[in-house]
């Protein structure tokens, strides 16, 4: 047996919602992979009187296409779907079935009316948590539209093919064999990229906001339902909702919920904000605040957005090292999510750089998966918690560096190298490696503000106890302002405080 009882019971309950039948096409040879994934398809169609299996070959083994009878809809599996892309499996299941899609109609409507071939892999880690949403939405794109197909790849699984095609962050998509982009997109994200997405006149004719969230992640969300529960005109306008939490693995301080995940938290955060009709505006970056009669808020895609307030909560963005290679080789060798792209340096020599809890942590992450991991700290000391320096000191393939400072990342076509200098003796060091993942912390996103409102040395955005800036009618909350600390429960808070500031300077004025 593949799945566990528990895991087993939740699918036999969503089988039941199949619409149509389904057949799963497996390309299996001898070697373990094939023999997990006949099981696993063999298992599932236990469980459904809609589901049968076929043996056939495709273009790589192991493999296995979910199809309509007697219709090829380009959805195909290369590895086996299980961890983060379980849920990619049972969602393609439902789709192809004939079951709708979780997505607004406007969505829908530019999928089905793209015209020409369109040929998407995505290579991916079973372990990621950024993957299963480019995954679910090229799957998506491949059963309403019959000139697109996917094939998920598990980089795990095909390795060889992996290094052949200089994979070296997941996901990685290619489209008709060329790369396409790496990284976590969403569905609209996608369709931006092959031209299709929101007309920006649009946007500039709808009529103002009582209340404008520029930027979608806890605190946008918290700001945006405090608002739209005042019962008035609320908009949200972000590149993507959730932001960082998106990229966040493992959250076990969010009050009342023991576990959960970034993008688990971030679809529910969606969920909750549409229940209150907020005007959700999706893959718009600000470009300009300006107060006149009203606030106006220019977009980069030319759009002017008009508000009686604003809330700015645009979060913050990893910080970058500055060092020579660094954005050379992003992507080919430095990384910023050890739980993503860890898998593809198994057997290998990495660094981390940062030795707060970030950094320790990562590094005990990657320990358990890489060859040897070194981790290179600019202070005298780690200054992460003492249970995590603890645990990093006792692995045998870890190397403490403290008191350095990265000089250059180094390489080719991808990273070979780092070089250190000891802070102390000036002595310069050389360390060859494969992989390099920053983790110093974040810098606001605040950048497109300029001299508009009050920010500190460090960029964040001033606010008073009421989340007011220095522009009346102007609100800040969560990881962009000058709170001095970056938690969600508090960027939340934070959003629900702006949100009644907000409110209460429209009653007084």
């Amino acid at each position: 047996m593949v799945l566990d009882a528990d895991i087993k019971a939740q699918l036999e309950q969503y089988l039941q919602l199949l619409e149509g039948d389904v057949v799963l096409k497996v390309s299996a040879g001898t070697d373990a992979v094939s023999n997990d994934m006949l099981a696993l398809a063999d298992e599932i169609a236990g469980m459904s009187s809609r589901i049968s299996v076929e043996r056939t070959q495709l273009p790589r083994t192991p493999s296995f296409s979910v199809n309509r009878v007697g219709e090829d809809t380009g959805v195909t599996f290369a590895g086996v779907p299980l961890g983060h892309e379980f849920t990619s499996l049972v969602l393609a299941l439902l789709q192809v079935s004939g079951r709708a899609p979780k997505v607004d109609q406007s969505v829908i409507d530019q999928i089905k009316g793209i015209s020409g071939e369109y040929h998407f892999e995505s290579f991916i880690s079973l372990t990621c948590h950024n993957c299963p949403d480019v995954v679910q939405a090229l799957n998506l794109m491949s059963i309403l539209n019959p000139g697109i197909t996917h094939t998920m790849i598990d980089g795990a699984a095909f390795k060889d093919e992996a290094e052949s095609r200089e994979v070296m962050a997941v996901p990685t998509v290619f489209l008709n064999r060329e790369f396409f982009g790496s990284g976590r997109m969403t569905i609209e994200e996608i369709l931006a990229k092959i031209g299709s997405g929101p007309d920006v006149s649009e946007l500039t004719n709808k009529d103002p906001y009582d209340v404008l969230i520029v930027g979608g992640g806890p605190a946008g969300a918290s700001a945006a339902i405090y608002a739209a529960r005042k019962g008035i005109r609320t908009g949200i306008v972000a590149e993507r909702f959730g932001g960082q939490v998106m990229d966040t693995l493992g959250i076990e301080n969010f009050i009342s919920v023991k576990y959960t995940e970034g993008p688990k938290l971030v679809a529910s955060l969606e969920e909750h904000v549409k229940q209150y009709g907020v005007d959700v505006m999706k893959l718009q970056r600000a470009k300009r605040l300006e107060k006149k009669d009203l606030i106006e808020v220019e977009l980069e895609s030319g759009a002017v957005l008009k508000s009686k307030t604003v809330i700015i909560s645009t979060g913050a963005r990893w910080r970058n090292v500055g060092v020579p290679g660094e954005i050379e080789f992003k992507n080919k060798g430095v990384a910023y999510c050890p739980h993503c792209d860890g898998p593809l340096f198994t057997g290998k020599d990495v660094a981390v750089i940062g030795g707060g809890n970030s950094g320790v942590e990562a590094a005990i992450d990657l320990a358990g998966i890489v060859k040897h991991v070194t981790v290179l700290e600019f202070m005298p000391e780690l200054k992460a918690d003492a249970v995590l320096q603890k645990r990093l000191y006792s692995l045998p393939n870890v190397t403490v560096l403290k008191n350095v400072q990265t000089k250059e990342i180094t390489g080719t076509d991808k990273v070979d190298g780092i070089t250190c200098v000891d802070r102390e003796t000036g002595s310069e060091h050389h360390i060859e490696l494969q992989g390099v993942f920053v983790q110093i912390g974040l810098v606001p996103n605040t950048d497109w503000l300029a001299d508009t409102v009050e920010r500190t040395r460090f960029g964040e955005i001033v606010v008073d106890s009421h989340g007011a800036t220095s522009i009346p009618g102007v609100f800040a909350a969560g990881d962009c302002t000058n709170s001095p600390y970056k938690q969600i429960v508090i960027s939340m808070g934070s959003g629900a405080t702006a949100a009644l500031g907000a409110f209460d300077y429209l009653i007084r004025n």
